[in-house]
């Protein structure tokens, strides 16, 4: 980008107040004035500028508080607010500037027909000219344009003191008192003249699109942009004092110039109208292709990154300049100044309010990189002004207003299907943690209840990769119900090991990243593994979202015994329920779900109740669903069987999970385990951590009720499970 030229007053508050007092002013204000009466007039300018101050006041928050780049308005919301709500308010503002460029050229050319000879040209015609003149001096540069501006203002300045002259001398007490109230035609009311007048104060984001080229934006666009709203507030005031007390209602509404029939020189108020609209299609024409740029060089959409392209030694956007010409062409072409008023109108409000929605935001969530230098807004005024944004666009067009909103929700929508990666921290993330924050105090306050028993699960899953079926299975088990976390102990020296650390923490996050799951990583350095798992489990999480389960994988070597042992029986003393993995073989893609029903073999509420549950949320994923949970259970001989299978029932109706009760009756339990979930999709076993001394005993044990099954779950449950809550 070129080197930041301009300064307050030529920047921001030449820009701004040209713009606002505009072709509004000089050529609609009367009407405004004539129907609504000066009392109606004057709320309906001290609204439109409490709205626009509101909105001035969270400008310059955030201005003061990023480092602010070309793009005004689109920059400033899409670094709050993200890339998704940015990108739509950018072509949305785009838009809206181009089509104001077609409004103060027809506005020009409605005061150049009536006061100079144009042959008999038709309006069309006129306004086409103005705009190809515009165009040509906007593509030249904005340097060349800005020195212009600075000759508009003061013709400005001279069409106000003609006018103050003029209706000071032409002042009616009788006349005002007569337009106090309104007289409104027919079709008109409070809320069309609001609408129309509105597109006057919309110069306020005149200097902020001009953001890339100032010296020094954070401190420029407060204080221009505030200067700018105080002065033409008192302006507008005044006029609508005047202009009630100088002429008749019916001249107001009906005579586009009354102005200069009031003014005590009329060629300066005509030359006011020239420059003043003039200025402010200059103004809307240099800062629409800026926004543009801006929005095409932070990727938002694919179709629009050719413009982001500038020209010449200080960056000029001229693609954008030459699409901003053809629209504002085509609205000169299909539209009349009336029309186009409303379409400004919405745009604009739908712009603010998001911008007061930003630092509404920004302020609430207490992010500490939020400290703009600007002190004067508070989080009530922002959200006044979103909120007073949002009243104004029902109450002026209930169905201008729904469109902008769906529109810049297909923006949104579409921007976010694109899923544009942004290179700036947003709101969102510090709205997350803000409500994370408080959530997490909530739950560490509330008592735990086995009703409200979530799977928040720790995957010793080592590099994840070597034994994807664990992760693959973690997710499985607390996708959309739970918490997972990929657990990786590294052994060896802390001191040696950071480096070792951080990358693979790097590495199990593109592992999550690529197989879609929904966790986290979770490396810690130990100087060996048993105290690696320890410290691991107990200081793994936050507050109520520590872990409750430690989902492992099975020993395939019997020299492993000993430390595997350990390891469980440390789990147990924390107090986590265990989940041990057992797959002869390991399977080739992890995320098959083999044939066959889930079998929950139940030896009592201890373990059942959590192996039950673990394989209902087996089934709430999509590549699990409609499988048969079977509950089994084996006993010697018939004459128990009826009243075992109706506890099996019974346990099954309370845990209100759809299953299927099953007694197997066999003398031989382990032989009926192996022989009736042979063809199982997976099994679910219950065990105890074995007692020292007695491990590869209990390993053989268990070993021998698995035995040939090729997908065994072994489950240790810590007790904090009932099904039937």
């Amino acid at each position: 980008m070129a080197a930041a030229r301009f300064g307050t007053f030529g920047g921001v508050f030449t820009p701004c107040t040209l713009t606002i007092l505009g072709v509004i002013m000089f050529l609609r204000f009367g009407t405004v004035v004539g129907e609504a009466g000066v009392v109606y007039t004057i709320a309906i300018v001290a609204v439109a500028n409490l709205i626009t101050l509101l909105t001035s006041l969270s400008l310059s928050a955030i201005a003061t508080n990023i480092r602010v780049r070309g793009g005004g308005a689109y920059f400033l919301i899409s670094r709050s607010l993200g890339i998704e709500f940015g990108g739509a308010i950018g072509v949305v503002l785009f838009l809206a500037q181009s089509i104001s460029v077609a409004m103060y050229v027809i506005g020009f050319s409605e005061a150049a027909r009536d006061a100079l000879p144009t042959g008999g040209l038709s309006l069309a015609v006129v306004a086409t000219i103005v705009n190809t003149g515009v165009f040509a001096c906007v593509l030249i540069g904005a340097g060349w344009t800005i020195k212009v501006q600075y000759l508009i203002l003061s013709l400005l300045g001279a069409s106000l003191l003609s006018f103050y002259l003029g209706a000071a001398e032409a002042f009616d007490g009788r006349l005002l008192r007569e337009n106090l109230a309104p007289h409104f035609s027919e079709g008109v009311n409070l809320f069309t003249m609001f609408a129309l007048f509105f597109p006057a104060a919309t110069g306020i984001m005149a200097g902020a699109n001009m953001s890339g080229d100032l010296k020094n934006p954070a401190r420029s666009i407060p204080l221009g942009t505030l200067s700018a709203v105080g002065v033409t507030v008192a302006i507008y005031l005044s006029l609508a004092v005047l202009l009630g007390s100088s002429r008749s209602t019916d001249v107001l509404s009906t005579d586009s110039l009354v102005m200069s029939s009031i003014a005590r020189w009329p060629v300066l108020i005509t030359a006011g109208v020239l420059a003043a609209t003039l200025s402010s299609a200059l103004g809307s024409m240099m800062g629409a292709p800026r926004i543009l740029q801006a929005v095409a060089r932070d990727n938002v959409m694919e179709s629009l990154r050719l413009f982001g392209a500038g020209s010449g030694a200080a960056d000029e956007p001229r693609r954008a300049i030459v699409v901003t010409f053809a629209i504002s062409q085509v609205c000169i072409l299909l539209a009349d100044l009336d029309a186009i008023a409303p379409v400004v109108t919405m745009a604009f409000l739908i712009t603010y309010g998001l911008l007061n929605v930003a630092t509404f935001y920004e302020a609430i969530t207490k992010n500490p990189s939020y400290r703009p230098r600007f002190r004067w807004c508070h989080w009530s005024m922002s959200l006044t002004g979103a909120v007073g944004c949002l009243a104004v666009m029902i109450l002026v067009d209930w169905r201008w207003a729904a469109v902008a909103i769906l529109l810049v929700a297909l923006l949104h929508r579409y921007i976010s299907l694109g899923e544009v990666r942004s290179r700036w921290g947003d709101v969102h993330r510090g709205l997350l943690f803000e409500r994370t924050r408080r959530n997490l105090l909530k739950l560490e306050a509330q008592r735990y209840h086995p009703k409200n028993w979530r799977p928040i699960v720790l995957a010793l899953s080592g590099t994840s990769w070597s034994r994807p079926h664990l992760a693959v299975y973690g997710h499985w088990l607390t996708s959309g119900q739970g918490i997972l976390s990929l657990g990786q102990i590294i052994t060896g020296e802390v001191d040696h090991g950071l480096e070792r650390r951080q990358n693979q923490e790097q590495l199990l996050h593109r592992f999550i990243q690529e197989e879609e799951l929904e966790g986290f990583p979770a490396v810690v350095v130990a100087s060996d593994l048993s105290e690696g798992i320890e410290a691991l489990v107990q200081s793994h999480g936050l507050g109520a979202l520590r872990p409750n389960t430690i989902l492992v994988g099975w020993p395939s070597h019997s020299e492993r015994i000993e430390a595997f042992a350990t390891v469980l029986r440390d789990v147990h003393l924390i107090k986590r329920s265990i989940v041990s993995v057992r797959f002869v073989p390991e399977p080739d893609d992890p995320w098959e779900a083999p044939p066959g029903p889930i079998d929950v073999w139940w030896r009592g509420h201890q373990n059942g109740d959590l192996m039950l549950l673990l394989a209902y949320l087996l089934t709430q994923n999509s590549e699990w669903r409609g499988r048969t949970i079977r509950v089994l259970r084996v006993i010697e001989n018939e004459a128990g069987r009826d009243e075992v299978l109706e506890h099996l029932r019974e346990l099954i109706d309370t845990a209100r999970i759809r299953a299927v009760p099953q007694v197997v009756i066999a003398p031989d339990v382990k032989q009926a385990i192996r022989e009736t979930s042979g063809s199982s999709a997976v099994v679910f076993l219950g065990f105890t951590p074995p007692e020292e001394g007695r491990e590869r005993a209990s390993f053989e044990e268990m070993e021998s009720f698995a035995a040939e099954l090729p997908r065994v779950v072994f489950v240790n449950s810590s007790g904090d499970v009932a099904l039937d809550t």
